[in-house]
């Protein structure tokens, strides 16, 4: 199965995700990124913290770019 990397990019600071997660697509690996993005957003929601422009860049093992998944389109703000 391959192995899809979550980096998040928030402005000018880039996250490394450095463990990824074993999916079966590249479908499965959006629909998990836009799950995970609806979580983020919600917990920054409950401690007051506005919805920011974070986006998810899902990377195949070899550096490919799969999608990018904006926190904001996870919830229907964009």
């Amino acid at each position: 199965m391959p192995k899809y990397f979550f980096h998040v990019r928030r402005n000018d600071v880039f996250e490394e995700d450095l463990e990824g997660i074993d999916l079966a697509s590249p479908e499965q690996a959006r629909e998990e990124a836009v799950a995970a993005a609806r979580e983020i957003v919600a917990e920054g929601i409950r401690r007051g913290d506005p919805a920011d422009g974070a986006t998810f860049e899902i990377m195949t093992e070899e550096g490919s770019l799969v999608a990018t998944v904006p926190f904001r389109s996870a919830v229907g703000l964009e």
